[in-house]
Formats: structure tokens, sequence, C-alpha cells
């Protein structure tokens, strides 16, 4: 399982997996593959410097990277702008009411948090400025591509950009800003998504940035056989995310509804909604997602206005641990993530059945 990424990022294997977790990141890294940072949820960049520092220290030398969602287009942002008072009254309300109802308890005294502020321009712009005084092989951007500066920035300290795309016409534009790596992210994933699935997307995006621009096949990869299929459509690599939210290395400890919710998904229960952070996202489908589905919810904020009313109605159900409660980002392929196991143990399964597709294949073709 050998592609020009791999000679490219010096890894083993074209697997790259996007984690919020440290640890997991490491963990993929030191298996063979890239593991790739989440930096949305730092909202100091000291705690970013800390947690890239231990990177740094833990991965043994191979090569990481990391995730910023940054919008190419600068908005107005300034202390001048209160976002909290653009939130109205009436949202609030409901949150609070949908709370009640599900019989969320409030957080401990002074265990508050303010909004994910990872999700404004100047602090993803925050990020990057931190992870180039580290050693990350990529910056992947959640939201396409970041602005043209940035990826300048970026080829000068000789890091990679990646960019995700859900239509061949959002990867041509990444390219022609400077976009080195697409990755073509279809419907059945987790977080941010199109309207496309990976089956159709994924040669749609190949065949329209042509051979020279390496792609990334996500959505709907959990095991090696998906692997190889994303590889048969033309992709050099993949990019995973929900895979890893049931390792050992993930740490779940603040509260156990997450885990179980988790482990006993199945690939029907995940819902694409804009709850989360005010762009079509998919989480998995609970009971507070049901309640923004009712003919009675209000219309979810723009970003970044969402995620900062919801913050801390989901740090409050995610610390508790009712499974019916949670708000947590997962793809489709959830329904095959029903075991805690370690990353190694995960990224050895993924190239043994790569290798069990390959060889299959080749005794059809005869």
């Amino acid at each position: 399982m050998r592609t020009e990424l791999c000679e490219r990022f010096g890894i083993q294997y074209p697997i790259l997996a996007f984690t919020p977790s440290e640890k997991v990141a490491a963990a993929v890294s030191r298996a063979g593959g890239l593991g790739v940072l989440g930096c949305v949820r730092f909202n100091d960049a000291d705690e970013l410097e800390q947690t890239l520092t231990w990177l740094d220290d833990n991965t043994d030398g191979k090569p990481y990277g990391v995730d910023v969602v940054m919008p190419m287009k600068i908005p107005t942002e300034g202390k001048a702008v209160d976002l909290a008072a653009m939130i109205p009254e009436a949202h609030k309300a409901f949150v609070d009411d949908t709370l009640r109802k599900l019989g969320v308890p409030p957080l401990p005294e002074g265990e508050g948090r303010e909004g994910v502020l990872g999700w404004l321009h100047s602090i993803a712009r925050s990020h990057v400025d931190v992870a180039l005084a580290h050693r990350p092989v990529l910056i992947a951007n959640a939201l396409g591509s970041p602005p043209v500066d940035v990826i300048e920035k970026a080829h000068e300290h000789g890091v990679q950009v990646a960019a995700l795309a859900g239509a061949a016409k959002h990867a041509l534009s990444h390219v022609r800003n400077g976009v080195d790596i697409i990755v073509a992210q279809g419907y059945e994933a987790g977080g941010h998504t199109g309207e496309i699935a990976s089956m159709v997307l994924t040669p749609e995006i190949v065949d329209a940035v042509g051979p020279d621009v390496p792609v990334l096949g996500a959505g709907g990869i959990g095991c090696g056989r998906q692997v190889a299929a994303s590889l048969a459509l033309g992709a050099q690599g993949v990019w995973t995310g929900s895979l890893w939210l049931t390792v050992e290395e993930y740490d779940l400890s603040a509260g156990k509804g997450i885990r179980d919710a988790l482990l006993r998904a199945g690939s029907g229960d995940t819902v694409r909604t804009r709850v989360y952070t005010g762009k079509p996202a998919r989480l998995l489908r609970t009971k507070w997602t049901d309640a923004w589905e009712a003919p009675d919810a209000p219309e979810p904020l723009p970003m970044p206005l969402q995620n900062l009313l919801v913050a801390d109605a989901h740090n409050r159900m995610n610390t508790g641990d009712d499974p019916d409660t949670v708000s947590m980002p997962a793809g489709q392929i959830i329904g095959r993530t029903n075991e805690v196991r370690p990353v190694a143990e995960v990224m050895a399964q993924l190239v043994a059945e790569y290798d069990e597709a390959v060889a299959r294949l080749e005794k059809i073709r005869g």
C-alpha cells in the first residue's frame, strides 16, 4: 500500500487520520500513517503550543499534520463585534428548554466554558502561526481553500496544504488557489460534508484535477476493503476520522455517554444537520438532534454563532453518562467501530484487509 504520498510525507501507509486527540494522532503516525490533529478546540494559543510540543516529542520523529477551520474569505472580526449579542434570545430559550426537557444536569460550579473560538477566522490564523513554529508536514483546512497568503506562508515553511472538497468545482478552485492535496469528502463522512457520496465524488474529483494533484478519499472508510476501493477510484490515499473515535488512546473519560453512544451506533444512526456549527455536518442522531428537527424548533444560526449558542449545552451533555443526549460528529462508518482497540491494532487490520482485497481482485483478474 504505497503511493506517491508516502514518499511525499515520509510515511509507510497513505492513511491519514483526522482526530482532535493528540494521543491518537501520535499513535497513528507511529504506526506508519499520518496523524492530523484537529485544532478547532484550542481557544488558547499557549495550549496549542504545548500540545504540538508534546506531538513533536511523542511521534518518534515521524511526521504529523494539523487541521484548521478557516474560510477563504476574510470576515470582519474584531473587538468591536459582540458575537454573543447577535444570538437571538429565542434561540437561547430553546436551548435551555431542551436541556431541561432532556434532563441534562448543569455543570459543577466553575466548569462551564466559552464557545469554541477556533471557528473564528482570526483564531484559525493563530493556529497556523503556532503550527508553523513546529514540524507538521501538512496543514489541512476543513472549509476548503484557506486564503492564498496562508497557503503561500505554509509553502515558505515547506508545509503542504490540503483542502476538503464536496464537489469537483470546489476542488478545481482549491487547486487554482495553490492547494497541494484535495480531500474528496463524501456525504457519508462525519463533520462537514457536501451532498455527493464518495463512490461518485472521488473519481469526479480525480478526473477534474488531473494526475498531478493527489486526492484523498474521505467518507465511509473504516476497513481495508474501503481503502482499496478508494485507491481503485483514483485516490492516492485516504482521509479517515470516525474510525478513530473509539480507540483506546482517545480520552473520553469526562463522560461515558459519548463512548457508549459511539459503540452502540449503527451506520443508520447519524444525521446531517446544521445544529453543530451552522454548516451541514454529520452527527450521531440523538434526542438532542431530534429536538432541533421538531416543527417548533428555530433554524440553526450561521457559523460561528451556532457553535457559540450550543457550546455550553454540548459540554453539559458530553460530560454526562446518557448516550441519548450527546452531541458528537460521526460518519456512517461508525457502525463498524463497536469495540475499543488500540490504534496500532486498527492500523494493522486496515493494512491486512487491504492486502486481502487486492489479492482477491488479482485472483479474479486471473
